[in-house]
């Protein structure tokens, strides 16, 4: 029989929690580029308001469904769907959710190993970190030994529960990743020409401003906040009924997003101080930053290697966060649809994580044959779930709460059944069937490459 359901046991472990949950890789590797990308503080402004406008009553609409069924995500959406079809969009997230985990714990594995890597290799001239990256990348162990480890981790947290292991883990790793995150601010803000950095992030030209500008920011917003994976939803089912949803889900963007720009103000100032724009996409974090990194602290290698260290620690503990929420979307799934305990469901989840994401760290090495649609197996679950998958699922669920869901019931969790007054409920209705469906339509025909 499954476990009893538990909620978390205090307010500090919601926010912590899903705070968790939703910064990841998200804020301290994709916000940084996107924003270079994107022409700095003009792109933050419409980040704002994107967050304000979009994730936030999105992130409400997944509150909604799944405290009001104290269920995981799939059963959520199936109980507020009434048996309809749109209770497929519940078994959708799962799907994404774990598909995620799947090729997310590799990149988790590659920032962990980046801790120790200026001990173990000469990363002290650009082309030996570009070499570094490559053979590491295309090793067929290494990789798969880090992306093992981690969802082993995961599994050991998980099988805790969620006070005991969520919660609390939560409440250790979210205090730790802001010092951290302080540290290396400071270290960054101190070096010589860092103003021109802090500047381009926060004096905006809107003059670079383009459409695609607007559109990357809502995809961003979305991204950052891990909507439509199945997290949020299934957090909200462990919330207690006192929890106010539109404060907490308030509460927890303005947190992520501090955590996005603070990542900004770690990044820009050092690449700004040795003449290096950080606007290198993907390999930002594992090719530009240890490039960064040497430069600017040069005159002190040690120093370097500390703020090198501290960084990877930094983004490791983000990923680890984001990765336990996404491997709890799973576990409770199957935990109460095959009506297991919560430990044989985790055991579950971690020995197929664990296979498809050896198959996915392999096919970028020597095993490069493993493709679909051309594209290797990491990037084909990169792409079908980033690309297409999350935002066809953000779009349904404002839909459906917006158009088809039961009003009272809706109205009655927004409000903790009348305890408050709801007077944003009007305008969060007005978002959800109007500006988020329109708004994510736009970001997925934009990143498919039909706008």
């Amino acid at each position: 029989m499954v476990d009893k359901r538990v909620n978390f046991g205090s307010k500090i472990g919601v926010i912590f929690a899903t705070v968790g949950s939703a910064v990841g890789l998200g804020n301290v590797w994709r916000f940084p580029y996107v924003t270079g990308e994107n022409g700095g503080a003009a792109f933050l402004v419409v980040y704002a308001l994107c967050v304000a406008l979009l994730g936030i009553p999105c992130m409400v609409s997944e509150f909604i469904i799944g405290r009001s069924a104290q269920a995981n995500t799939a059963r959520a959406f199936t109980k507020m769907a009434d048996g309809r079809p749109w209770k497929w969009i519940g078994y959708l997230s799962v799907f994404t959710g774990f598909a995620i985990t799947c090729y997310y714990a590799i990149v988790s594995g590659w920032c962990f190993h980046y801790i120790f890597a200026p001990f173990i290799s000469d990363l002290s001239k650009p082309e030996l970190v570009e070499q570094h990256f490559a053979q590491f990348s295309g090793n067929p162990i290494e990789p798969v030994a880090w992306t093992l480890g981690l969802i082993l981790i995961c599994h050991f947290i998980i099988t805790r529960g969620v006070q005991k292991g969520i919660e609390k883990m939560s409440k250790i790793f979210m205090p730790m990743l802001f010092i951290l995150l302080l540290i290396i601010v400071v270290s960054s803000c101190l070096l010589p020409g860092a103003m021109e950095g802090l500047k381009f992030l926060f004096l905006p030209d809107f003059s670079k401003l383009t459409a695609n500008s607007v559109l990357a920011a809502m995809g961003q917003s979305f991204y950052s906040l891990s909507i439509a994976m199945g997290c949020v939803c299934t957090y909200a089912s462990y919330f207690s009924h006192e929890t106010n949803l539109t404060r907490t889900a308030v509460q927890i963007s303005v947190l992520d997003s501090m955590v996005a720009i603070i990542a900004g103000m770690m990044i820009f100032p050092a690449a700004f101080a040795v003449g290096i724009r950080p606007d290198a996409g993907a390999s930002l974090v594992f090719v530009t930053l240890p490039n960064v990194f040497n430069q600017a602290f040069s005159a002190m290698p040690f120093v370097g290697n500390c703020v090198s260290v501290a960084f990877y620690t930094l983004l490791s503990i983000a990923a680890l966060t984001s990765l336990i929420s996404l491997h709890e979307v799973a576990t409770a799934f199957v935990q109460e649809e095959a009506n297991l305990t919560r430990k044989k469901a985790a055991a579950v989840v971690t020995c197929v994580a664990i296979i498809i994401g050896a198959f996915c760290s392999l096919s970028l090495g020597d095993w490069s044959w493993l493709q679909v649609a051309g594209m290797s197996l990491f990037d084909f679950f990169d792409y079908t779930t980033g690309q297409i998958l999350l935002p066809v699922i953000g779009f349904l669920t404002c839909i459906f709460l917006g158009w088809f869901g039961p009003r009272d019931r809706i109205r009655a969790e927004f409000t903790n059944n009348g305890t408050y007054k709801g007077k944003l409920f009007k305008c969060y209705l007005f978002l959800i069937k109007f500006f988020c469906p329109v708004a994510i339509a736009l970001v997925f025909l934009n990143q498919i490459g039909i706008i």
